[in-house]
């Protein structure tokens, strides 16, 4: 039996091209693939193989030192969900663009990040404060569009480098002062962006431990997430359950999905939304109209 692990940690490492190494080799040696990014910063991998595999994975990882406490999430997948093994040493853990010099960590995670709260704490809040509650969705937008906490704001982000111009618009100042919600997929970008929030006004912050996968395995779709969660391998989506909301629309005809696909313009890295029908029109798998005219021309070029 095969599943997939999401994990990160955040804690100073001092020799992060060493740790990058010595992941790969475990990695190989245990025939995982997936993908890991090391930096001074800390560790965040998604990997996929057997389950004994992967336990074994998890022993030998917590047995350094500054990963001894490391949470692992498990999910539906396998080692066929990635094309590679890749552990690749980088600057930021998560790319927001420089935004290592708006946190620093210690042996105990981000510095000035919001408070963690248990999925089962999310609701508590929810039930007790109301509308003084926001959810606030620490993805890129298209995310959002197939899976997200009912009621959240959606920042209008295309990539995460976007996230620091949107902080430091005026557009949030009416909710710098509620009680606000971080989330994101396995948790890791709200630990940074929390503590950007926080730098900038936002005086109660918290983030969802775990992240939405966790609160997915303790609510399924009957708490106040609602349709599908857009991960980054081959599964493209998963459900939580089989009572899962499709909340998503297909850009073409409106119609109810939350199918990805990549755009048929090879120099374009956007995905395009749309249903099973619309799909079978080789025409409508473009982002925009200028990909597809962007794509006709090079195919016309080529001829």
């Amino acid at each position: 039996m095969q599943k997939i692990l999401l994990y990160y940690k955040f804690a100073p490492l001092s020799d992060p091209e060493a740790v990058k190494l010595w992941q790969k080799a475990l990695c190989d040696s245990l025939n995982l693939r997936g993908r890991i990014l090391v930096s001074r910063h800390g560790l965040n991998g998604t990997v996929g193989g057997e389950m004994d595999d992967l336990k074994a994975y998890i022993k030998a990882t917590k047995q350094y030192p500054t990963f001894k406490d490391t949470v692992f999430k498990w999910s539906d997948g396998s080692r066929e969900d990635f094309p590679r093994m890749s552990v690749k040493h980088r600057r930021e853990l998560v790319g927001f663009k420089n935004s290592d010099d708006e946190f620093d960590v210690d042996a105990d995670g981000v510095i000035g990040g919001g408070e963690h709260i248990k999925p089962h704490e999310v609701n508590k809040m929810v039930e007790k404060y109301g509308d003084d509650v926001v959810f606030f969705d620490g993805r890129n937008e298209h995310e959002a569009k197939i899976g997200k906490f009912k009621n959240a704001v959606v920042p209008n982000t295309n990539t995460s480098r976007d996230f620091i111009a949107e902080l430091e618009s005026n557009k949030y100042d009416d909710i710098k002062d509620k009680k606000v919600i971080t989330y994101c997929t396995g948790g890791i970008r709200c630990e940074v962006i929390s503590a950007m929030m926080k730098k900038r006004g936002f005086t109660d912050v918290y983030q969802i431990d775990g992240g939405i996968v966790k609160y997915g395995e303790a609510y399924g779709d009957d708490g106040l997430w609602e349709g599908s969660l857009r991960v980054f391998d081959n599964r493209m989506t998963v459900n939580f359950s089989d009572k899962a909301k499709t909340i998503g629309e297909c850009t073409h005809c409106a119609g109810k999905t939350s199918n990805f696909e990549n755009c048929a313009h090879m120099e374009c890295n956007d995905l395009v939304l749309i249903c099973e029908d619309c799909k079978e029109n080789p025409d409508l798998l473009f982002h925009t109209t200028d990909c597809k005219e962007k794509h006709e021309a090079k195919i016309g070029a080529a001829v």
